[in-house]
């Protein structure tokens, strides 16, 4: 088997709590050794100065294959996703039609494999349709490779579903992924409900309208005993609420974007529908609560949340814009640039949310560089400065808030299976 060596590099792994330079050998498709000494390999990879780290996992992304290609493709979203360092993606099911079939599982997963980009993980539907009625066929889905069910931007409003799904997905150890939202409190609304929204006059999306539904699934959680994992947390309610329900033991896990990390709802007085997101972008207040639930490790994951919208969606007034950005190419830039550098969280911090921690959320067996496991690596040139081109993504739409905006720090190379799939030039 050929054998790769990376040398010098810092040498980052929380899954095994490791940080120091070192080196790391691969050979074939698997990791052979942390932190071995210097020794002949077929291919030697001088990383001094940079950050060698297990590829990144997102767990919150939309392929919008099949039935969506305007926004994006399988083909695209994966190059799109090794762009920005990701070596494994879990794919969101609100396709067209939606993810609740065993053909559509294996159709996202047979072009997946075409592709050869990233490793796509399937989330299937927890209702048929997303239409909140009637359970899906959650065993037939699990046989098929679904790693977690969700309806995506859709909340699973109906508490008996949620209930029975909770309990069924206990029998396979899976976990639900909801998006918290009551609609009758955010319904027709464009932006965060204060005073932003009522100086410009536009319909708001009320805080309580995520921390109704989050304190909903959080007792439903612990009624059940089985894995619950809340999307897009957004408000200082929901983050007070995990913050306490963890520490009375409960499974659960949650995620923040970084829309609602490095944004607030100013943004909208621009007027531009690249800011609209659902949920909304917050004030100031949500989004210093959101920090601190990073850095106390109230929210286990920082997700992409990405988004892709075609530019025509988008060129729409504000009301009849879609919600929605792309984040997977610029995610790892805004965690160095918004997190890392100020200070808020260390690199070990901020790559377990970025690895190991959303790799556990699904159980898949990611986000790590122990030896025996699947060479995925990321390495990252921490300062590396570049403004961001909508126009240079690999991504099929360029709905981004952060076009022309200076980051620091990206993927210079990533490997899957030990082999270069990408390559920054």
């Amino acid at each position: 088997m050929p054998a790769l060596l990376i040398k010098n590099g810092r040498l980052i792994d929380p899954s095994q709590q490791l940080d120091r330079v070192a080196n790391l050998l691969i050979e074939g498709h698997r990791i052979a050794g942390v932190d071995v000494p210097d020794q002949s390999a077929d291919e030697v990879l001088d990383a001094a100065g940079q950050i060698v780290a297990p590829g990144l996992v997102d767990i919150h992304t939309e392929l919008r294959e099949p039935g969506l290609e305007e926004d994006e493709t399988i083909e695209s979203g994966t190059a799109a996703a090794l762009a920005g360092g990701y070596t494994s993606v879990a794919c969101l099911p609100n396709t067209d039609p939606p993810i609740d079939t065993q053909p559509s599982v294996e159709f996202v997963r047979q072009k997946a494999a075409r592709a050869r980009h990233c490793h796509v993980f399937v989330l299937g539907c927890v209702s048929k349709n997303r239409e909140g009625r009637e359970l899906a066929e959650i065993g037939s889905l699990v046989e098929s490779g679904a790693v977690g069910f969700t309806d995506a931007d859709r909340p699973i409003h109906n508490p008996e579903l949620l209930r029975r799904a909770l309990e069924y997905c206990l029998m396979f150890d899976v976990p639900i992924l909801d998006h918290p939202e009551v609609l009758e409190l955010s319904h027709n609304g464009i932006m965060h409900e204060g005073v932003t929204s009522m100086v410009l006059g536009l319909p708001g999306m009320p805080a309580d309208a995520e921390d109704v539904m989050t304190a909903r699934d959080l007792r439903l959680a612990e009624y059940t005993g089985s894995r619950l994992h809340l999307m897009n947390i957004s408000t200082a309610g929901s983050v007070e609420l995990i913050r306490r329900y963890k520490a009375r033991g409960i499974r659960i896990t949650a995620e923040v974007g970084p829309a609602h990390f490095c944004l607030t709802d100013e943004r909208l007085r621009t007027f531009d529908a690249h800011c609209k997101v659902n949920p909304p972008l917050r004030s100031q207040h949500h989004v210093d609560a959101c920090l601190a639930g990073l850095a106390d490790d109230t929210i286990d994951v920082i997700a992409s949340c990405h988004a892709p919208r075609a530019s025509e969606k988008k060129l729409q007034e504000l009301d009849l814009a879609p919600f929605g950005m792309v984040n997977l190419e610029t995610t790892l830039g805004l965690v160095v640039t918004h997190l890392i550098r100020p200070g808020r969280l260390t690199w070990p911090q901020a790559l377990a949310k970025l690895t190991v921690n959303p790799a556990r959320v699904l159980n898949l067996d990611k986000g790590t560089l122990q030896v025996g496991a699947a060479a995925d690596v990321t390495i990252i040139d921490p300062e590396l400065r570049w403004t961001v081109r909508a126009d240079q993504f690999k991504s099929r739409s360029r709905n981004t808030p952060f076009e022309g905006t200076e980051l620091v720090g990206r993927a210079v190379r990533v490997l899957v299976d030990g082999q270069t799939r990408f390559q920054l030039a």
